[in-house]
C-alpha cells in the first residue's frame, strides 16, 4: 500500500509494538534455558497490553503467536516446549495487527556463548537487511534491493533464501510487491514514497535450499546448517526509508 497520513499514524503504532516486543524476547533469549512457548506467551501478552492483536495467530492455520526458529530452522517455527541452550541461534518473527493496520519485523540473537561462524552469519543478515532498506527510496527499481541484498550475503560465503521473500504490507499482512532477496538491479516497479514495505533476507550458512517438516509451517535448510532472518517493515521516502519497527 501507498500509506497516507492516518494510515502512517497506524503504521507507526503497530511498528512500535512489534519494535518492543522483539527488544523484550532478545533479552529473553539471551540467557539459556526458556522455552519458546514461554517466549509465545509472553509476546502474546505484551502485544494485547499495548492495544494490539498477533498477527500471526491463526493466520492460515497457524497456531502460535509468533514464529521462533532456531539454529537450521528458516522460518515459520512453532512455539513448543523446546528449552533453547548455550550456542542456539533464536529468529524471532512477530506480527502484529493495530485497528486495521500490520507491521511485521524478525530478528535472530545468539543465546549464551555462540560460534564465531553462527555470528558472523548474525552479522551479515543484519547488514543486509539495513543495506536493502538503505535502497528503499523513491524513484529505485525494487530490485536494486534484492540485487544489493544477494551481493552481500554472497560476498561473506553464505546464500540467501529463495523460497520465501519480503512483501508489501498495510491493510494485509502480506500485499504485493513481493520483494526476492536476490536477482538483479534495475528490474520490478519503481518504488514510490509512502509505500509500506516489510525487508526480510533469510540467509543461510551452507545451501539456500529449504524443506518444510511434516507439519506443515516449519521450513529448515536443505543441508541442516544454521539460518538466520532479519526483517523490518518501513516506509518508503524520498530522501531514505523510515523504519516503522525499530525503537
Amino acid at each position: 500500500m501507498i500509506a497516507g497520513a492516518e494510515d502512517v499514524k497506524a503504521l507507526r503504532k503497530a511498528g512500535r509494538i512489534v519494535g518492543s516486543v522483539i527488544e523484550e524476547l532478545k533479552e529473553r533469549c539471551a540467557i539459556p534455558g526458556v522455552s519458546t512457548a514461554e517466549l509465545d506467551s509472553i509476546a502474546r501478552a505484551m502485544i494485547l497490553k499495548m492495544g494490539g492483536y498477533p498477527a500471526f495467530k491463526g493466520y492460515r492455520g497457524f497456531p502460535g503467536n509468533i514464529c521462533v526458529s532456531i539454529n537450521e530452522t528458516v522460518v515459520h517455527g512453532i512455539p513448543s516446549d523446546r528449552v533453547m541452550r548455550e550456542g542456539d541461534i533464536v529468529s524471532l518473527d512477530i506480527g502484529v495487527k493495530f485497528r486495521e493496520y500490520f507491521a511485521d519485523a524478525a530478528a535472530t540473537v545468539g543465546v549464551g556463548k555462540i560460534k564465531d561462524t553462527a555470528a558472523k552469519l548474525i552479522e551479515v543478515t543484519e547488514e543486509a537487511l539495513n543495506i536493502g532498506i538503505g535502497l528503499a527510496v523513491s524513484g529505485r527499481h525494487l530490485s536494486d534491493m534484492s540485487a544489493a541484498i544477494q551481493a552481500h550475503v554472497e560476498l561473506n560465503g553464505f546464500s540467501v533464501v529463495r523460497a520465501f521473500v519480503g512483501h508489501g504490507i498495510g491493510k494485509n499482512l502480506h500485499e504485493n510487491p513481493e520483494i526476492p532477496n536476490y536477482g538483479r538491479p534495475g528490474m520490478g516497479p519503481i518504488l514510490k514514497a509512502g509505500m509500506a514495505l516489510a525487508i526480510e533476507p533469510m540467509v543461510n550458512a551452507g545451501t539456500f535450499e529449504i524443506e518444510v517438516l511434516e507439519d506443515g509451517w516449519t521450513a529448515v535448510t536443505k543441508d541442516r546448517k544454521l539460518s538466520a532472518h532479519f526483517e523490518h517493515t518501513v516506509l518508503v521516502g524520498d530522501q531514505k526509508a523510515e523504519v516503522l519497527t525499530k525503537v
